[in-house]
């Protein structure tokens, strides 16, 4: 019996346009079957006289209309066999309308090739992140769900990967030497997403549920202050890589400096008595000789502060750098060069929610003391305040350095900016220096 007249039989049988919606309603069957488990009864309800007509045949039952049939899978097949039209109900409905995606096999088969992309990763810091479900599924949407495509997205994000961290080389100049393409780590590009991820992810470990509250707000007050550039900017600069490295450079005071080296002049980093400005380019690229360990460098927020310090202490002015709001790029560098060297940070904020967020940051990740910023100073700030004050604006923000001062600024409800305290401020500056010149 030749293949076309087999293929008639089959259309004549179970062919054409009426019993299309049936074929589907069992294919739909076939496809949702469970893993290694054969169909081998199918309930058919709401069937027209036509449908239940040729079940009715294949099963070799009466011809007497019934809405709803329970078919023998098996005593069908073997009527299609020995007609030999099919080799079975399953072979017979791909044969008239294409294959049968069965999904749970499917599904195994594309959770073992994502599985390989992943433990073929050969980056092991990637390769971890990616095991969770959330790096997973950022893995899966980057590649639009291509695993092939994943697979190639890994390398070249692991190739990157390899040459952090670096020290002031340009974004550019990475995606250029590593990709080929000097625009394949530009912000919104597959390799970049999850090249950052994985910088983004790679800090600490789990931190207790008390840390991750602290950093849950942490989060909160960067998404207020920072755009998403500068956000991206400093997690590449914390891998030392530059990114737009001009922008937001950090002003600082009178940092002390060891002397020049033959060939080499720190004149970048000012001169006494004179507010300067380093961009994140100069702090990556030359990094300042800090002199500074064992002594005070004391932190403020706000540049008018930096100001008033200059044009009354000038050169008599202990140490000052400012944040400029919640630390960007460079300030985040050169706090972290200040640390590294050995200096003791003493900050002070706005008696805000926000600046109570900055004072968070700068205990937990520079080991920073309060310089002037507990509940007894912002009593006394709050008692001078003038009327009417500026009431305080935004969700509270626990104090990790004195409880009492998150408490107390909800009882007051003032906002006291850190230039309305500038006078107590200065003599803390001052008198930091002299004592310094005294010894």
């Amino acid at each position: 019996m030749s293949e076309t007249s087999v293929d008639l039989r089959l259309q004549r049988l179970l062919g054409g346009e009426p019993l299309a919606p049936l074929r589907k309603r069992l294919r739909e069957r076939f496809r949702r079957a469970p893993l290694d488990q054969a169909i081998t009864h199918i309930r058919i309800n709401a069937l027209s006289a036509a449908e239940h007509a040729v079940l009715a045949s294949l099963l070799g039952r009466p011809q007497r209309y019934a809405a709803s049939l329970m078919i023998d899978v098996e005593r069908i097949d073997a009527t299609l066999q020995r007609a030999g039209v099919a080799a079975s109900l399953k072979d017979a409905l791909e044969r008239l309308d294409g294959p049968i995606l069965h999904l749970a096999t499917a599904r195994l088969q594309r959770q073992a090739s994502w599985s390989s992309v992943v433990e073929g990763c050969e980056h092991p810091g990637l390769r971890d992140l990616l095991r969770r479900p959330e790096g997973a599924g950022l893995l899966k949407r980057l590649a639009r769900q291509d695993a092939t495509a994943a697979a190639n997205l890994c390398r070249r994000a692991g190739e990157v990967l390899r040459r952090l961290p670096a020290t002031g080389v340009t974004r550019s100049q990475l995606a250029a030497t590593t990709l080929g393409d000097s625009h394949a780590l530009d912000s919104g590009r597959p390799t970049a997403t999850l090249v950052l991820y994985v910088l983004r992810q790679s800090a600490p470990p789990a931190p207790e549920q008390g840390e991750n509250r602290r950093r849950q707000v942490d989060a909160e007050i960067d998404h207020h202050f920072l755009t998403t550039a500068e956000r991206i900017r400093q997690t590449w600069a914390r891998a030392g890589i530059l990114v737009n490295e001009l922008a937001r450079p950090v002003l600082f005071l009178n940092l002390p400096l060891f002397p020049n080296l033959p060939g080499r002049v720190d004149s970048e980093y000012g001169r006494p008595g004179e507010p300067a400005y380093a961009s994140l380019r100069s702090l990556l690229r030359s990094p300042p000789r800090l002199d500074v360990a064992g002594r005070e460098v004391y932190v403020c927020e706000n540049p008018n502060l930096l100001a008033i310090a200059a044009d009354i202490l000038g050169a008599g002015c202990a140490p000052l750098v400012c944040t400029d709001g919640m630390p960007a790029a460079a300030q985040r560098c050169l706090l972290s060069q200040l640390v590294q060297a050995g200096a003791r940070l003493h900050y002070h904020g706005d008696f805000d929610w926000p600046g109570l967020g900055i004072g968070n940051r700068m205990m937990r990740e520079y080991g920073a003391l309060p310089w002037r910023f507990g509940a007894d100073d912002y009593l006394a700030a709050a008692h001078t305040a003038p009327s009417p004050a500026h009431p305080l604006v935004g969700k509270p923000v626990e104090a990790s350095w004195d409880k009492a001062l998150t408490l107390t600024m909800k009882a007051h409800d003032v906002t006291i900016a850190e230039e309305a305290v500038a006078a107590v401020l200065l003599d803390d500056l001052a008198v930091v220096e002299i004592a310094r010149e005294r010894r």
